[in-house]
């Protein structure tokens, strides 16, 4: 009885902790702006997304349950153009835990406006890696692929390289949809260049940073707070590389959206010279945020 029970125990292990889905991801629709819909067609429509984001098996690796990685996706439909079709925004947010913490650190705060999908309530999702025959499960892969290069690069460097491909396959096979999003002259500011400039070796110190601020800086502040700072303060050096390559790139406006609060709480409990150190080179690369920085200075130095 004893081996049996011992037995059944590592069936339970294998199945429900070996074969886990990588994503937790909390999924929010509204669609307050759409009247006279059917509201119950836009409560089937969170959960069959809940389900597709997570039930799905992205990648070829083994996630326990508490490895899988938080995200939330809200998405805001603002019209209804047909019977089936909407258009509206997607936002996307990444949370990362911080090494023998309970703080979870923001790697990805990403809004795209140019969300527009067919959905029919209680037909089957269906994804296609080869074409772009729905825009809706194209667009959440795209986001899926974008969440786990995200999550790996700050893990190892430029381990996410392999999701960044293919959701770059994603875009290539999105070239001749009608919807919005995919093509490099609609915007300056959307999913094809949100990839190519993650895979674009001009910008590889973009990644080099998002390496180095997780893993040798705000993985090391429960043990050693000024060592990790002393990174986080280095790594913002390879942001400063790529803003003086091509200053309106894409992926600063992504980098300090998740970022800019962050970096006021971590660096106002700084020393003075590595606050001014960490102010130049903030108030060069996102002056935007300038007034936001500024606490970093107010604020008492321990």
């Amino acid at each position: 009885m004893k081996k049996l029970s011992v037995i059944f125990l590592f069936i339970y292990l294998f199945v429900f902790t070996g074969f886990s889905q990588e994503l937790r991801c909390n999924i929010s629709i509204s669609a307050q702006k759409i009247q006279g819909a059917n509201r119950n067609v836009f409560r089937t429509m969170q959960a069959d997304l809940y389900e597709f984001m997570n039930n799905r098996k992205w990648t070829d690796h083994v996630y326990a349950m508490d490895e899988r990685i938080e995200c939330n996706i809200f998405i805001r439909l603002d019209k209804q153009i047909s019977s089936d079709e909407f258009t509206g925004s997607i936002q996307v947010q990444l949370r990362r835990p911080v090494f023998n913490a309970s703080y979870e650190t923001i790697l990805l705060n990403i809004k795209d406006n140019d969300f527009q999908a067919k959905y029919v309530e209680y037909q089957t999702m269906e994804y296609n890696e080869t074409s772009n025959r729905d825009n809706l499960t194209n667009i959440l892969a795209f986001y899926a692929y974008i969440i786990l290069g995200m999550d790996y690069d700050s893990f190892s460097p430029e381990g996410g390289t392999e999701y960044y491909q293919k959701a770059q396959q994603i875009v290539n096979n999105s070239q001749n949809a009608r919807e919005k999003g995919w093509k490099a002259f609609e915007s300056e500011r959307n999913r094809y260049w949100l990839v190519e400039n993650l895979l674009n070796k001009s910008y590889a110190p973009f990644r080099s940073c998002i390496y180095r601020y997780h893993r040798e800086g705000i993985d090391m502040m429960s043990d050693k707070v000024e060592q990790g700072r002393a990174e986080i303060a280095e790594s913002l050096k390879s942001i400063q590389k790529v803003f003086r390559t091509r200053p309106d790139i894409y992926l600063l406006r992504v980098f300090f959206d998740a970022k800019s609060d962050e970096l006021v709480n971590i660096f106002s409990k700084s020393y003075p010279d590595e606050k001014n150190r960490v102010l130049t080179i903030l108030n060069e690369v996102d002056p935007s945020n300038g007034s936001k920085y500024q606490r970093i200075k107010e604020a008492d130095s321990f």
